[in-house]
């Protein structure tokens, strides 16, 4: 059988199993820092668009990105993008409303870095994402009897192009950008729920991974909307929080666990089946 059809047999296995076998957690993830590296992609490409519509005047470094990330706010890149420009003009002394910046052409300008200009044959920095994880590592998942889906601020096929194209996961369970609200809404979250779950299973807990502020704080409003449900958040440290001093390490983990973070791992495959039941019996 070929990688994809292993794959496609996993996702297969983790929806009709649900029939017959009462799942122990249904865990659903954030993409970007969790399942792939985007050091040198999304956040590449936000410095380059900064850069860019401030005439070269100000380009933001990853941890001035993940300053405005820690805010909770920007888990959109284009915003993201769009904000610190506004900040820059804003500290030369320039209201917004004086600042002429076209939303669109910023848009448009970003996805030519990150995918590149040939809309057919994506050449971008997309191309060159790390995976942080093995299609294994799902499969582990499913012969434990727990259902996995995604919740990603990504664009959709920007998504699949990691969980089909990489990972081949087959037809996974996602909510991405044009699906749903942004982070931290967690309408996406209950949707990727409400598609794993069975009624043998309802109000099975459920674990939330994600690297931002605002990946925890949608279990946390999550919680306070469904109180009858164990929510677990996890959070992980993206490569190049692991990669900075032991400072800014520290900071990067507090402040995941403030915005609801239960544990804060370095990689995500440290978040194995008996880490999970641990996780639900001492929540």
């Amino acid at each position: 059988m070929s990688g994809s059809g292993v794959a496609l047999s996993m996702v297969e296995a983790q929806r009709s199993e649900g029939e017959l076998v009462m799942k122990t957690a249904i865990v659903v993830f954030d993409i970007d820092g969790v399942i792939r590296d985007v050091g040198g992609s999304y956040r590449r490409a936000i410095a380059d668009t900064v850069e860019h519509f401030t005439g070269g005047a100000s380009r933001p470094t990853l941890t001035d990105i993940d300053a405005l990330k820690s805010e909770g706010l920007w888990n959109n890149d284009w915003e993201a993008s769009q904000e610190l420009v506004y900040r820059y003009f804003e500290a030369q002394g320039q209201a917004r409303t004086e600042i002429s910046l076209n939303y669109k052409h910023l848009i448009d300008f970003f996805q030519s870095r990150y995918r590149g200009r040939d809309p057919e044959q994506w050449t971008g920095y997309i191309g060159s994402e790390p995976l942080l994880c093995t299609p294994s590592y799902f499969q582990n998942l499913t012969e434990n009897q727990m259902s996995w889906g995604f919740f990603s601020g990504a664009m959709r096929d920007e998504a699949l192009y990691v969980l089909q194209g990489k990972l081949n996961l087959g037809v996974p369970v996602l909510r991405a950008m044009e699906d749903v609200p942004g982070k931290p809404d967690p309408t996406g979250l209950f949707e990727v729920i409400a598609e794993l779950e069975t009624e043998q299973d309802e109000h099975t807990p459920v674990l939330y991974v994600g690297d931002t502020v605002a990946d925890l704080y949608t279990v946390t409003k999550a919680k306070q909307q469904q109180p009858d449900r164990l929510w677990v958040g996890v959070g992980v440290l993206p490569p190049h929080i692991q990669q900075a001093d032991l400072e800014r390490r520290q900071t990067y983990q507090q402040n995941l666990k403030n915005a609801g973070a239960t544990i804060v791992l370095n990689h995500l495959e440290e978040l194995t089946p008996t880490k999970i039941k641990d996780l639900i019996l001492t929540a």
